[in-house]
């Protein structure tokens, strides 16, 4: 068995195609009544039409899962996200955090209240700390990962 699609069902899926396009710079597969393929393993689905499928009301901002996507320039998303944020009314859900292991992400809501999560790559994470002068076996422990692991992203 192979995983195909995470499948969203969305409220207005033009609004959410531009979403995805503009912020996260996913591209459009296929596009077929009322639902979209999108580059990275992303469906959209309108809501009435997954209603048909699964016969029960959908419930937005339910906040049980997430949409994570990993970014190797996410400075650079980070201004780019900026300067789109207010014209796409994308509410935060917390500011840019930088997690144990070292790896600064940041959390949003999609138009329907989907959690997206971009994160730096490991390997930019890598980069960061033996940029900083820190040795192989130093980023290792501080990202908590094997040294080999830590040579791959050093690669």
């Amino acid at each position: 068995m192979k995983l195909k699609y995470t499948m969203l069902a969305v409220s207005d899926i033009e609004k959410s195609k531009l979403f995805y396009w503009n912020i996260l710079g996913l591209r459009t597969l296929s596009h077929i009544e009322g639902h979209v393929v999108l580059t990275g393993g992303l469906a959209l689905q309108t809501d009435d039409s997954w209603k048909g499928f699964i016969k029960k009301e959908i419930s937005y901002h339910a906040n049980d899962c997430e949409i994570y996507f990993e970014e190797e320039n996410f400075n650079e998303f980070l201004e780019i996200f900026e300067t789109k944020r207010s014209e796409e009314q994308i509410e935060l859900i917390h500011e840019v955090i930088e997690h144990s292991w070292g790896q600064k992400v940041i959390r949003f809501y999609d138009p329907d209240f989907h959690i997206i999560e971009v994160g730096e790559t490991m390997k930019a994470v890598c980069k960061r700390f033996l940029g900083q002068g820190k040795t192989i076996e130093e980023v290792a422990k501080r990202m908590n990962i094997p040294v080999k692991a830590a040579k791959m992203y050093a690669k």
